[in-house]
C-alpha cells in the first residue's frame, strides 16, 4: 500500500476516480489564538498491489507538538476498510477525502497530520499555526 498523494486543502473531490484537489496548505495565519479554522478537506490517493489484498485500519490524527490530540474526543479517525484487486490487475488506486470542520487550534505552532495504517505512520503532513499582527506581520 502506496500513498501516492496527501495534502491538506481547501477543497477536494474525486470525479471518477480522478482527485481533484484546490488550495492546498500547510500554514494557516490567525489574529488571534485558538483559532478555528471552519473547513478544509484531507485529500489521499492510495495505490495497492496483490499484497494489500484483505481487511485494513486507517488512522488519521492531528496532533500538537507534544504529541497531544487536536481534538481528543473525535480523533483519532479509524475508519476500517476491505482491499480486492480483480485478478490479472497490477495495481488499483482509491481516493479517499475527508471532510474537516471546525478544527480547533489552541496556541501558535507545529502540529501534524498523522496517516496510518494498520497501527503504522505512513505519511506526516505538518501544519504550521502562526499568529500574525494586523499587517500580516508574525508576532
Amino acid at each position: 500500500m502506496d500513498i501516492q498523494i496527501a495534502s491538506l486543502c481547501d477543497f477536494a473531490a474525486d470525479y471518477q476516480g480522478k482527485l481533484v484537489v484546490t488550495g492546498v496548505f500547510d500554514t494557516l495565519a490567525a489574529r488571534a489564538l485558538p483559532v478555528v479554522h471552519p473547513h478544509c478537506a484531507l485529500a489521499l490517493r492510495f495505490c495497492f498491489t496483490p499484497e494489500d489484498s484483505g481487511r485494513h485500519k486507517l488512522s488519521i490524527n492531528i496532533i500538537d507538538e507534544d504529541g497531544n490530540p487536536l481534538d481528543p474526543n473525535n480523533m483519532p479517525i479509524e475508519p476500517e476498510f476491505d482491499v480486492t484487486l480483480p485478478g490479472n490487475v497490477p495495481f488499483l488506486t482509491r481516493n479517499l477525502i475527508l471532510n474537516l470542520q471546525g478544527l480547533r487550534f489552541q496556541h501558535a505552532g507545529i502540529y501534524s497530520v498523522d496517516i496510518g495504517c494498520d497501527g503504522e505512520v505512513m505519511q506526516r503532513l505538518p501544519i504550521r499555526i502562526l499568529q500574525v499582527n494586523a499587517e500580516g506581520q508574525p508576532i
